[in-house]
């Protein structure tokens, strides 16, 4: 099959990487669109220290395997494929699984490919009125929700979102329905556009006080959004951090402490919510997609999409191919 893969940080399309071989309880899909996020180009730098097929944003379809009732159907899938023994499992924790492999980040091919593998469990079944182009924001904007299950936010709370980038303006949209009192820190024209087309508010950095934001949301995407934050939370305020990166931020944890600020993590989220609110359209994502490239075109595709200011770079993998 047709791949494109990742080893030493070069990536490369190949043509002839080897078909996947799904296991019992798992499923072979056909992957018909798929997305290239933030991580992904930390990963070209060396997160994770990965090799093989990145990508894990997706929509596709099940042709095979231990596929059931399952066959034929256009899905997505969680990322998080979890061993069911470990103490973590147990507690109904998967996404922290002591064993786990994670879709083209840790172990486990991802969807930068004609074809991939996934456990049943891990799929959700994509309603027919859901197209491709919002389909494969799934999994980002279950990400964007986790942070609601991770530390409810309320209504009066002043939240600062710093990063306006592709999985920055999600979360925005998902503080705005939550009826925060939302102000995103953004740069760029595109960023600022979008924001004003939804209705939601906008600053420079030097516009924002220090020590005034009930929440803040980090989701540069680099190491030096925490120091930002740190600056901007109030006393016993929350800090959110929704960024993945290669290397380790520099910050002053004394002030965490003198301050007593809260620090909550915000990782992978539920899915079946992400789709209602894609079905319902309450999300926009398709004003986020700024280009669509061939698999064959895969590393002039991580080019546009690692340029500052880019927003979702789409892969068509398998979309109208037979």
């Amino acid at each position: 099959m047709r791949a494109l893969t990742l080893k030493g940080g070069e990536p490369t399309f190949r043509p002839d990487y080897p078909d996947p071989s799904p296991e019992p309880g798992q499923a072979l899909i056909k992957v018909r669109l798929a997305g290239i996020c933030a991580t992904d180009g930390e990963i070209l730098k060396g997160y994770m220290g990965f090799s093989g097929v990145p990508g894990h944003e997706f929509v596709g379809e099940v042709i095979g395997g231990d596929a059931g009732e399952w066959l034929g159907r256009r899905v997505v899938g969680e990322i998080n494929i979890a061993c069911g023994e470990c103490d973590m499992c147990r507690r109904g924790m998967p996404t922290h699984c002591r064993n786990r492999s994670v879709l083209g980040i840790h172990a486990w091919d991802g969807v930068f490919a004609d074809m991939i593998v996934l456990p049943i469990e891990n799929l959700h079944p994509v309603p027919d009125s859901i197209p491709d182009e919002r389909a494969v924001f799934t999994e980002p904007l279950a990400a964007a929700l986790q942070m609601i299950e991770m530390a409810p936010i309320r209504p009066t709370d002043r939240v600062i979102l710093i990063g306006a980038g592709k999985l920055g303006l999600l979360i925005a949209q998902v503080l705005k329905l939550h009826g925060a009192d939302l102000t995103v820190i953004a740069r760029h024209k595109r960023q600022l556009d979008l924001l004003d087309t939804w209705g939601i508010r906008a600053a420079r950095r030097e516009d924002i006080p220090d020590g005034m934001a009930d929440v803040v949301v980090e989701a540069t995407g680099n190491p030096d959004g925490f120091s930002a934050a740190l600056d901007i939370v109030r006393p016993r305020g929350t800090i959110m951090l929704k960024s993945t990166y290669h290397g380790l931020p520099q910050a002053d944890l004394t002030r965490v402490v003198v301050n007593e600020i809260r620090l909550v993590g915000s990782r992978c989220g539920p899915f079946r919510p992400a789709l209602r609110l894609l079905e319902l359209g309450l999300i926009d994502v398709e004003s986020m997609i700024d280009a669509r490239y061939p698999l064959e075109e895969g590393v002039a595709a991580l080019e546009h999409a690692a340029k500052r200011g880019t927003l979702k770079i789409l892969l068509e993998v398998n979309s109208g191919r037979r």
